[in-house]
C-alpha cells in the first residue's frame, strides 16, 4: 500500500518540515539567551605603539625621495611666453576691419525685429 504522488499539496510533509523549522527556532533562541548570560568580556590586546607607524612612515618617506621621478615630455607654455606672443600679419595681408559694439548692437535688434516678423506670421 504505497500513495504516490498527487496532483495537491502534501499536508503531511508540510507539517514535517513545519515542526523541524519550529524546532530549530527554538533551539537557536535557547542558546542565544545563554550566550547572553555567560558572556565574558574579552580582554583586548593593548594598543600599539605610536613608535612603530611613525618608524615606518619615515621609511617610506626616505624610500618616496629615492625614487626617480617620471620625466614629463609635454611642456606648457607659462602665461608670461603666451602674453608675448602676438601675432603679426604678414606684409601684403588685408584682414576686414572688426564691427563697432555699436553697429553689432543695431545689427541684433533689427534681426530680432525680423524674428518677432516672422513668429506673428507663424511660418
Amino acid at each position: 500500500n504505497m500513495k504516490l504522488g498527487g496532483l495537491g499539496p502534501d499536508y503531511e510533509t508540510i507539517k514535517e518540515k513545519k515542526e523541524k523549522l519550529k524546532l530549530q527556532k527554538e533551539y537557536s533562541r535557547q542558546i542565544n539567551e545563554y550566550n547572553m548570560k555567560n558572556i565574558t568580556v574579552v580582554q583586548r590586546l593593548p594598543a600599539k605603539p605610536t613608535q612603530v607607524s611613525s618608524v615606518s612612515r619615515q621609511k617610506a618617506l626616505e624610500y618616496a625621495k629615492k625614487i626617480p621621478r617620471p620625466k614629463t615630455y609635454i611642456t606648457r607654455p607659462s602665461e608670461q611666453e603666451v602674453k608675448e606672443v602676438v601675432p603679426q600679419a604678414q606684409p601684403g595681408i588685408i584682414f576686414p576691419q572688426i564691427p563697432s559694439l555699436e553697429a553689432l548692437w543695431d545689427r541684433h535688434k533689427k534681426e530680432k525685429e525680423v524674428v518677432a516678423a516672422f513668429k506673428s506670421l507663424h511660418i
